[in-house]
């Protein structure tokens, strides 16, 4: 049988997180797979008389692996992007710069701009990005203001608290009979008076207002551009956790996402929560989970056996549970009640799933963590690899209890360089402040761990990521937590092989080894060696995906995110697969997707 020919890729250097071989010059690829790896002339001669060719495309290059996106949610990345961005910090594509709002005034100026600016009037104008920490509060009287017969919907940064005009409510139906026929929990968490509604307010209103908020033409267009802005990015496979449990969304998100020319695979995981609530008997749980399977296909998949829960509320919203009280004196949330989540906890781990939460919080950690223990003692299980998703606020004695435990943890380090500074004086304090995500006493301790972006929670760039963890500088150039720091190698390894691990993927994927996936991700300088503050300014020239060589198309800068998708560009099939955008589905992508975060 002859041999296929194989693709000798050579660079300025590759850098392998293989510890057999830490750094190389040629990678073989054959079939999508990694032959070998090492120098030219040892490549070459591992190859014999396989046929082959050399490609020098990357010579000036530094090749890493393939960037993993751990945990990011391409529906809400999809509607935010395509909504007026006004927000905290700057967004950026190769469309533009939306530059970050300065305060409230500039917020209701550029607000008012984008209303007098729409041509439809009917068409309502949805804003995301505004922060009531950064901002101040705000109330329908003032959008009112902005007009007062333009339908105005703002989507706060968190993703789950809205603010609605008065005729955002009168088109939806939001009248006081509507309000007052919310569930108890709903209305506390709403205020009919301003417009406000957050959490399960949130849940109860987006059923009147869906339809304003999201159009199959605007998933379709915001998809589109989030698969090129990750695709910049040098992503070449990721993850949706808590996968949208409404077919008809995940049918339009299959239409860009599962085609073949798609520059990366995406998974997506069973949303634990829904499950458990809409199955009261324990095995049908399982058994619909594993349905979801069919739900997939071409370049999408489910995640086998693995599921995702949730503890406490947002840190964009400083909802999550704390031990200590919040500067004001305001409350936290929960996302699952007590009994809820040690239910469902229970389900999957007897089901042999790897879990993973949603936890803000050191009090929600706690709640975790104590399930976990619980779950241990009455069935052992080895290498369960529980992962503890945001990792916001913990105390230093809860570290030494993650180890013992054998979980693993899954932090968005852009939490310090977007909020420490602002949560050091609103909510938590310094102290709480400069300490979210303790990536080092982590590392001290030995537990692995990864990074997230948890698009639109943070720009999805994995450089970017690693710059954050590695320098933890906020907005105003100071360094909070010094000893929370990691090392530019840590940081990479975060971003693949680590990230690999918390999937379950490290045998696939997460480094250059001989047998794994050809992923790989080009850039014009080695992240391990530039200055630290040059991190996130490392230019992305290609992708290598399963062996596909894949550029870029462009050299951008690494940093920030973006900018409206345009509804006037190109769209294609806004319904392929009949797909039927209903109120109820809309509701899932929008909270049941997102889970909070």
């Amino acid at each position: 049988m002859r041999s296929p020919e194989a693709t000798i890729y050579t660079a300025r250097e590759i850098v392998t997180l293989h510890p057999a071989k830490p750094t190389a010059q040629a990678v073989a690829v054959v079939n999508g797979r990694i032959l070998w790896v090492g120098s030219l002339d040892e490549v070459r001669q591992v190859l014999g008389n396989q046929p082959f060719t050399v490609d020098t495309s990357f010579a000036e290059s530094v090749v890493v692996p393939g960037f993993i996106a751990q945990h990011d949610h391409p529906v809400l990345a999809a509607l935010t992007m395509s909504s007026e961005i006004l927000s905290i910090e700057d967004w950026a594509l190769p469309s533009g710069t939306v530059p970050a709002v300065k305060d409230k005034a500039d917020f209701i100026e550029r607000l008012g701009k984008a209303v007098s600016d729409r041509a439809d009037q009917d068409e309502p104008v949805v804003s995301w990005g505004y922060h009531p920490a950064f901002f101040g509060k705000l109330t329908r009287a003032e959008l009112d203001a902005i007009s007062a017969t333009r339908l105005i919907i703002v989507w706060g940064r968190s993703c789950h608290e809205m603010f609605l005009n008065s005729a955002a409510m009168a088109r939806g139906g939001v009248d006081e009979a509507a309000f007052n026929a919310f569930p108890l929990s709903a209305k506390n968490q709403s205020s009919f008076e301003n417009g406000h509604f957050w959490e399960q307010g949130l849940f109860a209103v987006l059923p009147h207002i869906a339809k304003m908020v999201a159009t199959p033409e605007r998933l379709r267009a915001g998809l589109e551009l989030t698969r090129d802005y990750m695709h910049a990015k040098g992503i070449t496979i990721g993850n949706e956790p808590g996968g949208i449990l409404a077919k008809p969304v995940q049918d339009g998100v299959n239409a860009v996402f599962s085609s073949p020319d798609m520059p990366f695979r995406w998974s997506f995981m069973v949303d634990g929560k829904s499950m458990v609530a809409k199955y009261a008997d324990d095995a049908q749980v399982i058994a619909e989970s594993e349905k979801l399977a069919s739900w997939y296909g071409g370049m999408t998949s489910l995640a086998p056996k693995q599921a995702k829960l949730f503890a406490d509320g947002a840190i964009y919203s400083q909802l999550m549970q704390v031990r200590d009280p919040y500067l004001d004196n305001h409350h936290g949330e929960w996302m699952m009640d007590l009994d809820v989540f040690e239910r469902a906890f229970r389900i999957y781990w007897d089901a042999g799933y790897q879990i993973h939460v949603h936890v803000n919080g050191d009090a929600g950690l706690d709640r975790v963590l104590n399930s976990l223990e619980a779950n241990l003692r009455r069935n052992p299980r080895y290498d369960h690899r529980t992962v503890l998703v945001h990792f916001a606020v913990s105390a230093p004695d809860q570290v030494a209890r993650i180890k013992a435990l054998g979980a693993i943890i899954s932090g968005n380090p852009y939490y310090v360089s977007a909020l420490a500074d602002q949560y050091g004086k609103v909510g938590l304090g310094p102290e709480r402040a400069d300490q979210m995500v303790r990536l080092g006493d982590v590392t001290r301790a030995g537990i692995s761990w990864s990074l997230h972006s948890d698009m639109p929670m943070a720009p999805g760039d994995p450089l970017f990521l690693m710059w954050c963890a590695v320098n933890r500088v906020t907005a105003s150039g100071r360094v909070a937590g010094p000893d929370q720091r990691v090392t530019a190698e840590d940081a990479l390894r975060g971003v693949t092989l680590e990230a690999a691990y918390s999937l379950k993927l490290e045998d696939e994927v997460g480094s250059i080894a001989p047998g794994k996936r050809a992923n790989l991700t080009i850039l014009d300088e080695n992240p391990l060696t530039v200055d630290t503050m040059k991190i996130k300014d490392i230019k992305v020239r290609a992708t290598v995906m399963e062996g596909r060589k894949l550029p870029t198309g462009h050299g951008g800068t690494n940093k920030g995110a973006t900018k409206r998708a345009s509804l006037q560009r190109p769209q294609g099939a806004v319904r392929d697969g009949a797909v039927e955008f209903t109120q109820a589905a809309l509701r899932h992508a929008l909270i049941v997707g997102h889970g909070h975060d």
